[in-house]
């Protein structure tokens, strides 16, 4: 009897753990949507609140300077360069020589496409963020351009990629400092800062990059799914910071020759490139302001080693920085390019990377085949689908035999219902008859779970999704299904609560769902049977909140199920019932709903122990009269 225990976890220990990562999914997403949502609407409405307080000025420290919008300081400076090409615009003020007015001219905050993202934002605006580089000195008598030097311009009248600027300035004391920007036809600003020295003697200089922001964005996001804040790439590892970790902490420094640093937004970044050669130090840090009503200056920098230039000489410091969306095709070709360590993980694919980076190639590449993001998911899960066929089939197989063999079951459970022992035993010499494992549908359901997680995750954080259509009355793949049943999907005019909100796709996948459970055979546990029943409900429930693209790949898996599982059940000669049981699948729940009995597997594991203990039949017999004499 003992080579029927392969060893491993007990079966049912693989159903518990299953039931728990069903019953964890469900916990998280209520939490999710119950707790972490509110709490992050909160938080915005708090910020909003503060910055309708510094807009009028009703604090010491802001009304001396009260906060505009990003049109109104853009319009009070006249001395800026304007920036353009394909992907981007903005303007750049000759004063600090500041990159602080970006906007992406291909995305939008709405889907009336009525205002372009803007992620750069100038100081004295409401969300100050900007990139800066230059140099700093240990000597306190040189002085070095900050942020109120006026520079001139030496060439280029507008950035563009076909016209780079120059500007030029001299600190009065034999030094002089040039920038050179240029622009490429995507996202990356390449700043090469010079230091030419007129002085006469030796001059030691340090370069830096910084980008900072003040205050984290109101649509800061709180989810668990994406990490929203400052992010870094050195030691060959990733670095992501909370923005509340760094309030009130030390600055967190870490010294490599190679990496990049910046802010990590869902689907946008500001990031620096340094050269990938000499020794720097990369910090996260948060400078928090006295007066309680103004945010903290959150800030990511990098500073090189010193470097002294001699009479008549000349140094340079070059530095790299991206402002504009996660596109991954483009995050790989600035990886190359310039030699950097994994800039694709700007883009959140978390820790199940192995599964998230292919799933999202080729969700893009689908996507940029047929035009439709949707129809790209469906494809996706059609692939997945094939990819384990063998041992979903293998699994419903399984399912297929058990209720195959449910009438020879329900004679036994007649003829030995009192004699539990005897009944186990006859039990899995059926199974073995029959060849029937009917733990075999666990490993596909554990298997599915991180396949799920991961195509949640991708279609979490991929771009292309954003504001993508479907067919019908999906406008936004993103977000979840507008729809919902209970006004009949808009018939009726009135408004439901958010958490009401299960729209048609929620309700198609629930139908697969619920189909799919149909075809299976109900578990041998009386509480595993009633939870099983009502988890449909509990899914639909839950992902109806969630994007609906999502949900689409969650339906499209489903139908690929019922119909894997309906033709191998139609070969084998199972009858199928869907809307009603046979007699014996009836009987056969009645006399589970009586009670659990030991599971077959548990009686063979209880003899495989006996026989390991005090061996054979004979030696048992033996053991028993000892015990008996005793």
């Amino acid at each position: 009897m003992s080579s029927h225990n392969s060893g491993g976890m007990h079966p049912q220990d693989i159903r518990n753990l299953i039931i728990f990562i069903v019953i964890s999914v469900v916990v998280w997403g209520v939490f999710d949507k119950y707790v972490f949502t509110p709490q992050r609407e909160a938080l915005q409405a708090s910020r909003e609140q503060t910055a309708e307080i510094q807009s009028q000025g009703t604090s010491v420290s802001v009304s001396k300077d009260p906060k505009k919008t990003r049109t109104e300081v853009l319009a009070r400076d006249t001395s800026r360069i304007t920036i353009d090409n394909p992907e981007v615009k903005g303007s750049f003020s000759l004063k600090g020589a500041r990159l602080d007015d970006i906007s992406l001219k291909n995305y939008f905050k709405t889907l009336e496409k009525k205002e372009n993202i803007g992620l750069f934002s100038p100081v004295g605006s409401e969300h100050p963020y900007y990139a800066e580089t230059g140099w700093t000195g240990s000597s306190q008598s040189i002085r070095f351009p900050d942020r109120d030097t006026v520079w001139q311009v030496e060439k280029g009248g507008q950035l563009t990629p076909d016209s780079p600027v120059r500007l030029t300035w001299n600190n009065g004391q034999g030094l002089i400092f040039t920038k050179d920007i240029s622009l490429d036809e995507h996202y990356m600003f390449t700043v090469t800062d010079r230091v030419i020295n007129n002085t006469g003697s030796p001059v030691t200089v340090f370069p830096y990059a910084a980008i900072a922001r003040r205050g984290p964005p109101d649509n800061l996001e709180k989810r668990m799914i994406a990490h929203d804040g400052p992010i870094g790439y050195f030691h060959e590892d990733l670095e992501e910071v909370d923005f509340d970790d760094l309030e009130g902490a030390p600055a967190k420094s870490y010294k490599s020759a190679t990496g990049w640093i910046g802010f990590s937004q869902k689907y946008w970044l500001g990031a620096i490139l340094p050269d990938q050669e000499v020794d720097k130090t990369f910090r996260f840090l948060a400078t928090q302001e006295r007066d309680p009503n103004v945010r903290p200056l959150y800030q990511t920098d990098i500073t090189s080693a010193g470097q002294s230039v001699e009479p008549d000489q000349t140094v340079a410091s070059v530095h790299h920085i991206y402002v504009g969306a996660k596109k991954l095709e483009m995050l790989d070709a600035y990886e190359s390019k310039y030699g950097v360590h994994h800039f694709d993980l700007a883009i959140d694919f978390g820790v199940l990377y192995f599964l998230t980076r292919p799933f999202h190639w080729l969700l893009t590449t689908f996507y940029h085949l047929v035009g439709n993001f949707g129809v790209a998911i469906i494809m996706l899960t059609v692939l997945i689908r094939v990819a384990v066929f063998p041992l979903a089939n293998t699994s419903y197989r399984s399912f297929a035999k058990l209720k195959k063999v449910a009438p020879e079951m329900k004679e036994l459970r007649e003829k030995y219902g009192d004699n539990k022992a005897e009944l186990q035993k006859r039990l899995v010499k059926l199974y073995e008859k029959e060849k029937v494992n009917p733990m075999a549908g666990c490993l596909p359901i554990l298997l599915q779970i991180p396949i799920f997680f991961a195509m949640y995750k991708v279609i979490y954080i991929t771009l292309e999704m954003r504001h993508a259509p479907f067919f019908g009355w999906i406008h936004d793949l993103s977000q979840p299904d507008p729809t919902s049943i209970f006004n009949l999907f808009g018939l009726l005019p009135y408004d439901v609560p958010s958490f009401l909100m299960i729209g048609i796709w929620p309700c198609i996948m629930l139908i697969f769902m619920i189909l799919q459970q149909k075809m299976n055979p109900p578990p041998q546990d009386p509480m595993q049977k009633t939870m099983m029943k009502y988890f449909p409900f509990f899914i639909t429930f839950i992902l109806s909140g969630f994007a609906a693209g999502l949900v689409i790949y969650w339906t499209v898996s489903n139908a690929l199920s019922v119909l894997q599982q309906g033709i191998i059940m139609t070969r084998m000669g199972v009858p199928i019932h869907l809307f009603d049981k046979s007699e014996v699948e009836k009987e056969l729940e009645e006399q589970i709903d009586k009670g659990p009995a030991v599971h077959p597997h548990a009686q063979m594991i209880e003899e495989d122990v006996e026989e390991a203990l005090f061996g054979d039949d004979d030696n048992r017999k033996d053991k028993d009269s000892d015990t008996k004499d005793s």
